[in-house]
């Protein structure tokens, strides 16, 4: 399964190193090829930008930014350095490059406020991903300016003021356009606030390192968690193309447990989004006051109103796979229901209201994917969810280790763990899904996938689930964020869940130019 690797900064600049080594070259080399490639990145994404302004601090990102400066000044590009670091200095490599920067007439003064005025693009070399305290003083002024400018920022590596290894906003960060990253992608890309700064990602590797050394440095990280980001060609590689001979027999039978009084739209979203998923057969358990309604909104549905866990006794014979707790509520009939579910030991998928059952419940022997959103994962860990928000990675673990099984912890980049693995990232999804219904949709797709490929690693069908149902929700907002509602996601599940149709469709944020070999498990 091909999959890209998100790497802490301790072990990107690890990776570094190992460049530096296999291919016998030399920092200020590497610096020059990291300018090179994002100054063709710019280039190629902003072509008619013209006049640029770049802020340079003192270290090996602003090294990168007088590449670009030095590049762009020789194409005929109007082009200024701005110089924020103390004494207006660059260090080391960079002071190399200001230095070759200069003697290609780039002209460059110190940062003021006015020499954004005009410029059609700024490049932010300020602070790559070192950064580990607030930004304050003159860095921060420049953030706030870039940010309230009117010109697209495009970031050298990592936007300033975003850490490399949480993806935190360090007081401010800039709003990038673009972000052009280097040799390895970086966590902080992904987690906490990242999605609010970092814009279009690419990743140019600048070389290639040996798979033999990379398998042995990866050894090292174990203390430096990294993530594992799904990707176009990872959902392409688990789900084949059926067979000629298939017939509904082989994909499940998924029985969604949803729906209390007044929530019958829960458990038809949920159903139907367990039919997309192509499960073979689904029913839907619910309150009796929805029965007519979901037959005849959905006929492809079966549907049985439940009275209590002596309806439900026959139904669960005949599931393959559960989804319990869409719009299911916490009264004694939702809990007679969740009971029974879970005393089935059938693979169940939890949401919503059943989160806080499984809750109290504790851990489960049966097979489990927990999908709470940052709310529900702070009252399953007794936390804030500003907490949960402010380092995932941690809740994440926290949820596994309390109640086992895999958990989905939703939200923007939504996370995924249930191994010894690294997480899986799922880099996909607009804010127009935060809106009533979405977790019902994709807790149907979850258990219909599930219903399909049971010997999969749940794990991996979580992921597959969050990124085809991140996916179909870009595929919507075409249209417009706001007013979005979650049943326009339903069918645009269908080019998801076909790859080999749609997979060259560009709706991915992130690129790259070349796969590390250890990313190809």
């Amino acid at each position: 399964m091909s999959y890209r690797t998100a790497y802490s900064t301790a072990a990107v600049r690890a990776l570094e190193a190992a460049l530096m080594a296999s291919e016998g070259i030399t920092s200020n080399t590497l610096m020059e090829r990291a300018g090179k490639a994002a100054y063709a990145r710019v280039r190629e994404i902003f072509p008619d930008s013209r006049r640029w302004a770049v802020l340079a601090g003192g270290g090996n990102n602003a090294g990168d930014g007088f590449v670009m400066a030095r590049l762009a000044r020789q194409e005929g590009i109007d082009v200024k350095v701005m110089l924020l670091s103390p004494g207006s200095r660059a260090r080391g490599d960079a002071a190399t490059q200001f230095v070759a920067a200069r003697q290609a007439a780039v002209p460059a003064g110190p940062w003021v406020r006015s020499g954004l005025d005009g410029c059609d693009l700024i490049v932010d070399a300020m602070l790559g991903i070192g950064l580990d305290r607030p930004l304050g003083g003159r860095y921060l002024e420049a953030v706030r300016a870039v940010n309230n400018g009117g010109a697209p920022a495009v970031a050298v590596d990592i936007p300033t003021g975003l850490h490399g290894d949480t993806g935190a906003s360090m007081t401010a960060a800039v709003r990038s356009a673009l972000t052009v990253t280097f040799v390895a992608e970086k966590r902080g890309l992904f987690l906490g606030d990242a999605p609010n700064y970092v814009g279009r990602r690419v990743l140019e590797p600048l070389g290639r390192i040996t798979p033999e050394r990379l398998a042995e440095l990866e050894t090292g990280f174990a203390g430096e968690p990294a993530l594992r980001v799904f990707t176009g060609e990872t959902l392409r590689a688990m789900l084949p193309p059926r067979d000629a001979t298939d017939h509904k027999g082989r994909f499940g039978h998924v029985l969604v447990i949803a729906g209390g009084p007044g929530m019958g739209g829960a458990a038809r979203l949920a159903g139907e989004g367990a039919l997309r998923a192509g499960a073979g057969l689904v029913s839907v358990a619910t309150h009796p006051e929805h029965s007519a309604a979901l037959l005849s909104s959905r006929p492809e549905l079966m549907v049985r109103g439940a009275r209590g866990a002596a309806d439900l006794a026959p139904l669960l014979e005949r599931a393959t796979v559960l989804a319990v707790g869409c719009g299911l509520g916490q009264d004694a009939w939702a809990r007679e229901l969740f009971a029974a579910a879970q005393g089935s030991k059938l693979p169940v998928v939890v949401d919503a209201d059943s989160l806080g059952l499984a809750a109290g419940a504790g851990a489960s022997s049966a097979p489990r994917i927990l999908t709470p959103h940052p709310g529900e994962a702070g009252r399953l860990l007794d936390r804030p969810s500003a907490r949960v928000q402010a380092d995932r990675l941690d809740a994440l673990a926290a949820l596994r280790r309390r109640y086992g099984g895999v958990t989905l912890l939703k939200g923007a980049n939504t996370l995924v763990s249930g191994s010894g693995k690294p997480p899986w990232v799922v880099d996909a999804g607009n804010p127009g899904m935060a809106t009533a219904g979405m977790g019902d949709v994709l807790t149907g797709l979850l258990a219909g996938l599930w219903a399909q490929f049971p010997a999969s690693e749940p794990e991996d069908l979580a992921a597959m689930a969050a990124f085809i149902h991140a996916r179909a929700g870009d595929r919507a907002a075409v249209a417009g964020q706001r007013g979005m509602i979650a049943g326009d996601l339903l069918d645009a599940l269908r080019d998801g869940l076909n790859p080999s149709k749609s997979l060259a469709s560009g709706i991915e944020r992130g690129e790259q130019a070349t796969i590390l070999p250890a990313n190809m498990t």
